[in-house]
């Protein structure tokens, strides 16, 4: 079995039974809905239908909220031509339609050199945040304009690459720091509905610093009137701004998602493979959970095969110990999801097959409890060295789970818990197989849990494996039970 875990986005290609079905059986652990399509009643079918495979199946399959977040969009009544060199008028959709453009002083341009072409932005007020000397980004960085006038309302932009301007295209500021926030109006009333689900995740869009993370999480304990169980967030990082923020945001985040589209956007094109490997890097000494998304297996949303290339781009996300990789369009809206699945995983498989699969970890950040890494790591080395078969763990809260998933050993990590959250939640962490377990003491789950994996196959007879106990809270504390051979 795979290591790597796969998440896939489930849309108009992929939200009948049948199709999950086939998606789970080639290899998805986690269903990615993103808000930014469909409504509560479309979204709410999806969930519904993976948690009954999850259980038809006895396989723990996650859902993750994907939040649409801040996302900025043109607003013309017509579509309008621009071209290099020209200077044009932006503004946003709080000035009044008949709003007369205007510069009070120039300090570069003249008013005769500016044409009479002008573009809104549907975000109230965002105007505010953009300066002279900073980028427009329209329709994924396609068209890219420059301020060099400001006043009020009024913004004057230089041409740099043209073309047509169509309504409703994406738009990026990768040089300005906004105050709108990851969270919109419509993102809480999708955050709430995800939170009358019991969803596993929440990812956010467009994330600056960790401070939008603490406050998203504020509100889910606010939805729903307790201070854990909560959904783990995913941050999203797509914008600049997160990229100088990285080291917060990794500590504030339970889960990190590398999302590529944007974030070669907003930054240069050349240096996303390294940061992705940066961030791979620190969310490994972290222990945070990491996804590489975006453009994955793009072509398969038209071609039953992949690119060489992208195989190479999966291969080299799994070589870099990736908990995650993901798939977009590929199983939303493609010609072949399964077949997408059913690609990647194969391509994780014969990747960690390989001799280039090894890695060698550091010693989680200095923030962890280092006794219990001590426990983990003595647990990770008594493994190799003792050539046990399997991790055999009980956790209550999954830290012990992705303690030893940030050593990334070779044996079989197997994993009870009794909380159906942490079951789900484990889908996302490299190499951990989870069981849920009724609640009973622990010296019962070790027993019902090697009896659970030989009935299934996994261990036998003979077999060596390292039984390690996580911490209960308010009780006592993690202990590594040591070698146990089975019989």
């Amino acid at each position: 079995m795979k290591k790597t875990k796969i998440v896939a986005t489930i849309g108009p290609a992929s939200d009948s039974k049948e199709v999950l079905r086939e998606l789970i059986q080639s290899g998805l652990n986690v269903c990615r809905i993103n808000f930014s399509h469909g409504t509560h009643e479309s979204n709410g079918k999806v969930i519904t239908m993976a948690r009954e495979l999850s259980k038809e199946l006895s396989v723990p399959i996650a859902i993750m909220a994907d939040l649409q977040g801040p996302r900025i969009r043109t607003v013309v009544s017509e579509e309008v031509e621009i071209k290099n060199g020209e200077y044009i008028w932006v503004s946003d959709v709080s000035v009044d339609a008949n709003f007369q453009f205007s510069i009070s002083s120039f300090q570069t341009i003249s008013n005769d050199q500016i044409s009479n072409k002008k573009i809104l932005l549907d975000w109230p007020e965002i105007v505010n945040d953009i300066n002279i000397g900073e980028s427009i980004l329209i329709e994924d960085g396609l068209k890219r304009l420059k301020v060099v006038e400001k006043d009020g309302k009024s913004l004057v932009a230089e041409v740099i690459n043209g073309g047509v301007i169509k309504n409703h295209k994406g738009v990026n500021v990768p040089d300005s720091k906004l105050k709108i926030g990851a969270v919109t109006k419509k993102d809480e009333e999708d955050l709430a509905y995800a939170m009358s689900r019991e969803v596993d995740f929440v990812a956010l869009s467009f994330v600056s610093n960790g401070k939008e993370i603490e406050e998203t999480r504020q509100k889910m304990r606010k939805i729903l009137g307790r201070e854990d169980n909560l959904p783990q967030i995913v941050a999203k990082i797509e914008r600049k701004e997160a990229i100088k923020n990285i080291e917060e945001i990794i500590s504030a985040t339970d889960v990190i998602m590398v999302a590529r589209g944007d974030l070669g956007i907003e930054m240069d094109e050349t240096k996303v493979v390294i940061y992705q490997k940066e961030i791979i890097a620190k969310c490994i000494k972290a222990v945070r959970p990491v996804i590489v998304a975006t453009q994955m297996l793009e072509s398969m949303i038209q071609n039953p095969i992949p690119t060489r290339a992208e195989v190479s781009d999966v291969s080299n996300a799994v070589i870099d110990h990736t908990d995650a990789v993901m798939l977009s369009g590929e199983s939303a809206n493609g010609k072949f999801p399964q077949k997408a699945v059913a690609t990647m995983s194969q391509i994780i498989s014969d990747t960690e097959d390989s001799r280039f699969d090894d890695l060698q970890c550091a010693t989680p950040s200095d923030d962890k409890d280092q006794d219990y890494v001590a426990i983990i790591e003595s647990a990770y080395n008594l493994a190799k060295n003792s050539k046990a078969k399997a991790i055999v763990a009980i956790t209550v809260s999954g830290l012990t789970a992705r303690l030893i998933s940030h050593f990334r050993p070779m044996q079989k990590n197997y994993v009870a818990t009794i909380s159906e959250k942490v079951y789900m939640q484990l889908s996302l962490v490299w190499g951990v197989e989870s069981y849920l377990l009724e609640n009973v003491d622990k010296e019962s789950l070790i027993e019902n849990m090697v009896n659970k994996l030989k009935s299934e196959k996994k261990i036998e007879a003979g077999d060596k494996v390292v039984v390690v106990l996580g911490r209960i809270p308010g009780g006592e504390k993690m202990r590594l039970v040591g070698i146990r051979e089975i019989t």
